[in-house]
């Protein structure tokens, strides 16, 4: 199973994460999948930075199981180097979507870690079972 993340910048610089399993979005659109998106609610209201009451520009939940709520704070978190570039990347009017993943994925790696997580080393999927030379699947043959 591979998991790779499709994320979907909106105009006002909010954006979403889906999990894209096997790549069973690579077929859907941006347009499609911000309709889905939009429709399931996951606007959140504002939250001030649990550290120093500062309106957060971001708020979200760690990896799963992990219990870690991530947040991205212009002034707790601006000196951090991947955060410090989530700021700026954030604050920016001609944003690029296509910094958004490799940001997003900096700040939550950095963040983690500061909880005491690492992300696991990605590595090739193990392979399959080899056929023996001569034989084939049963009534195949």
């Amino acid at each position: 199973m591979a998991l790779i993340w499709r994320y979907l910048l909106r105009p006002d610089g909010s954006f979403s994460r889906v999990a894209n399993i096997d790549g069973a979005l690579d077929h859907v659109t941006d347009d499609e999948l911000a309709r889905t998106s939009d429709a399931d609610g996951d606007d959140q209201p504002a939250r001030p930075c649990s550290r120093c009451g500062t309106d957060l520009l971001l708020h979200w939940h760690g990896p799963l199981m992990t219990g870690v709520w991530m947040e991205l704070c212009p002034a707790c978190d601006a000196h951090k180097p991947a955060a410090g570039a989530f700021i700026r990347w954030h604050r920016d009017p001609q944003r690029s979507a296509a910094r958004l993943p490799r940001l997003f994925e900096d700040w939550e790696d950095e963040t983690m870690h500061t909880h005491g997580w690492a992300r696991a080393p990605r590595t090739a999927p193990p392979p399959g079972p080899q056929a023996r030379p001569g034989l084939t699947p049963r009534g195949r043959g």
